[in-house]
C-alpha cells in the first residue's frame, strides 16, 4: 500500500489514512479514531451523534471535515469523513473517554508550552535542542540542522519577495531529487 493510502496502527488497531501530496498533510478516518477511543460497537453512529452535537455547539470541526473514498473492510471504497491532524486533535478533545484522556493532558501541556514560547521565544529553541538531544543527535548535527532551517527560511522569504507566494522548499527539494 502506498504512502498516499497507508493504514496506520494506533493502540494495535487500524486507522485508515490518506496523504495529500499537494497540501502535504495526512488525513485520518474519523470513524476509525472514534471507534478506537470510544470502544463503541457502532462508531459510525457515535460519530453521527457527536457531529450533530458539535454543530449545535457551533463547532467548525463538524462542518469543516472532508470526505475521501477509503477502503472498507469489505474491500470496497466508500466516502468517509476524514480529519487532518489539527482537526483530529480537536476531535479527541470532544470525546469523553478514558482512552482520550492522555491525549487531552498532552494537548494541555503542549498548549501551555506554546503560550510560554510566545512570551519567551528562547524557550522554543531550548525545547528543540532538548528534543534533538533526547533523540540521540549530536550537538554538531543539531547546529547544522538549525542553520539549514535558517537558510531554508531565508530562501522561502526571498521567493515571497519575488511574488512566489506558494513556494514550498520541500516540494522544490523533492522535484530537484526526482530530476
Amino acid at each position: 500500500m502506498a504512502k498516499e493510502n497507508a493504514i496506520k496502527l494506533f493502540q494495535k488497531q487500524k486507522v485508515r489514512t490518506h496523504w495529500d501530496e499537494e497540501k502535504e498533510s495526512w488525513y485520518f478516518s474519523i470513524v476509525d479514531i472514534v471507534g478506537i477511543l470510544t470502544e463503541s460497537p457502532n462508531p459510525r453512529k457515535y460519530w453521527s451523534v457527536l457531529k450533530t452535537r458539535l454543530k449545535k455547539e457551533g463547532s467548525e470541526l463538524a462542518t469543516d471535515c472532508s470526505q475521501l473514498k477509503m477502503q472498507s473492510v469489505d474491500g470496497k471504497f466508500y466516502k468517509t469523513d476524514v480529519a487532518d491532524t489539527e482537526q483530529l486533535l480537536r476531535l479527541i478533545q470532544s470525546i469523553p473517554s478514558p482512552k482520550a484522556e492522555p491525549f487531552k493532558v498532552w494537548l494541555a501541556k503542549v498548549g501551555y508550552e506554546r503560550i510560554e514560547e510566545t512570551e519567551d521565544p528562547e524557550k522554543a529553541f531550548d525545547r528543540a535542542m532538548e528534543t534533538y538531544l533526547k533523540k540521540g543527535y549530536s550537538k554538531n548535527w543539531i547546529n547544522q540542522r538549525l542553520k539549514s532551517i535558517e537558510v531554508r527560511k531565508e530562501l522561502t522569504d526571498e521567493c515571497k519577495c519575488f511574488k512566489m507566494p506558494n513556494f514550498s522548499y520541500h516540494r522544490y527539494k523533492r522535484s530537484e531529487i526526482n530530476t
